[in-house]
């Protein structure tokens, strides 16, 4: 097989995959090769797979075979991600036009299973190293004006429905100056706001550069002191691990943006228990005080299981009270789906499809009437908004308000700059402003 000299990596799922791919892609750029044009066939194509969606392998082995060129030709193929770690051998064995299998922690291995591959091995590597990837990584790129930065990677909570403890392993966070070091570099390149990345973001922990340790909240306190960067969010967060330190310093750090995703998957609290999630529907409720407490104008987002095993209908019902008590500004809804392997698939009482169907449609339709109902709530206010690119009409762009919704407004701002607006219009998914004028910060940077 000859070397490949051009590679697209298509990813899916969860930001943790989308950062992933970045790295993926910055290794083999490091080796020579360059990134193919959009629309245009390369020599190399990695498929970054997510496990979480219904069905995932199923929609990898589909994807491998939309490889083929109508010449009959193929690339080489890279499975990684999630889906090549649970599947390993199996991937190649069921699809023989996979050259190379590589699971999430040992993507940086990425180069060397591509020299193998040229040799015409099959190139498997689903080891969990016990020692970071994340120094054999090359150093960061240029990137666009918002940035991904994965700081914790792993879960050890173990939800009866989730494979990410055996997809990603146990939960290890990142070193403090690996991570300061990677955020200059991304500012350096160009980056405006970064996310702080994690299974459970919200449970790293490390020390400092004196030796103390320091929860999330600390991470974010030094990410505040750097120069250029204008706003910090993170994600995925469990509500256990919502110290009080990180509810303060929503109110105490201009730059982390008022926005929080925090995962409920129910409203049952018998059926958080059946899930493993080890909090109830009342300790949620309460977080959520207290981080309304700290920032009243916090914008919640969550996600939501319809559909797990033993749910009644009274279940379901506390599922839709929470979601009325919360208001979500924004949330993620699925129906279960069983993971083999996971005691969840396991369990009796498994909920019939159409009842799912009907459910989610119940759960979907209001959580889309609170969602319009927030934004709508934005009218008339004057917010910043950091703009990201071109929107779909001349004169057009397209940007973020602190509370993650899309903006569309007419100005002359170009890309990276913090611009003022006033809240015209509201849609279910975005937002119309006009603009009143540059940020002195954006002006200056």
């Amino acid at each position: 097989m000859d070397n490949p000299r051009t590679f697209h990596v298509k990813s899916f799922g969860c930001q943790m995959n989308v950062y992933d791919g970045e790295r993926m892609s910055e290794l083999l750029q490091a080796e020579g090769m360059t990134a193919a044009a959009e629309g245009s066939d390369a020599d190399l194509v990695v498929l970054n797979t997510c496990h979480i969606r219904e069905r995932a392998s199923e929609k990898v082995y589909s994807d491998i075979g939309r490889l083929r060129r109508d010449d009959g030709s193929r690339p080489m193929i890279a499975v990684a991600g999630c889906v090549a770690q649970a599947e390993g051998a199996e991937i190649p064995r069921r699809a023989p036009a996979v050259d190379i299998v590589v699971g999430p922690q040992a993507y940086h291995r990425l180069p060397e299973l591509v020299r193998k591959a040229r040799g015409g091995e099959k190139a498997l590597d689903t080891d969990m190293p016990l020692q970071s990837k994340f120094g054999a990584l090359p150093a960061r790129r240029r990137q666009g004006t918002s940035a991904f930065l994965t700081v914790q990677e792993g879960c050890d909570k173990f939800c009866t429905y989730c494979v990410v403890p055996y997809t990603r392993g146990a939960e290890v966070s990142r070193g403090w100056a690996a991570i300061v070091d990677e955020a200059k570099a991304l500012v350096d390149g160009g980056a405006r706001e970064i996310t702080l990345l994690g299974q459970n973001v919200n449970a790293w922990e490390g020390e400092d550069e004196r030796g103390r340790l320091q929860g999330l909240d600390g991470l974010i306190r030094a990410l505040d002191a750097l120069p250029g960067l204008e706003r910090i969010r993170y994600t995925t967060s469990h509500p256990n691990d919502m110290r009080e330190g990180l509810i303060r310093a929503h109110a105490e750090v201009a730059k982390l943006m008022p926005y929080l995703h925090l995962p409920v998957q129910s409203g049952s609290s018998r059926i958080l228990k059946a899930m493993n999630r080890s909090h109830t529907a009342e300790s949620y409720l309460d977080v959520i005080s207290r981080v309304r407490a700290a920032r009243p104008d916090i914008a919640i987002s969550g996600d939501f299981i319809v559909g797990f095993p033993g749910e009644t209908e009274a279940d379901f019902e506390d599922t839709l009270k929470i979601v009325a008590a919360v208001n979500y500004a924004q949330a993620y809804s699925f129906k279960y789906s069983p993971r083999p392997g996971t005691p969840a698939a396991a369990m009796n009482e498994q909920v019939p499809a159409e009842m799912m169907d009907e459910r989610l449609q119940r759960l979907q339709a209001l959580l889309s009437e609170r969602s319009l109902a927030f934004n709508r709530a934005t009218i008339g206010k004057r917010t910043s908004v950091l703009i990201e690119r071109q929107g779909r009409r001349p004169g057009q762009m397209l940007g973020k308000s602190p509370w993650l919704q899309s903006v569309h407004v007419e100005t002359e701002a170009k890309i990276g700059e913090v611009i003022e607006v006033e809240i015209e219009g509201a849609l279910p998914n975005s937002l119309a402003g006009r603009m009143l004028t540059l940020t002195p910060t954006a002006v200056a940077a």
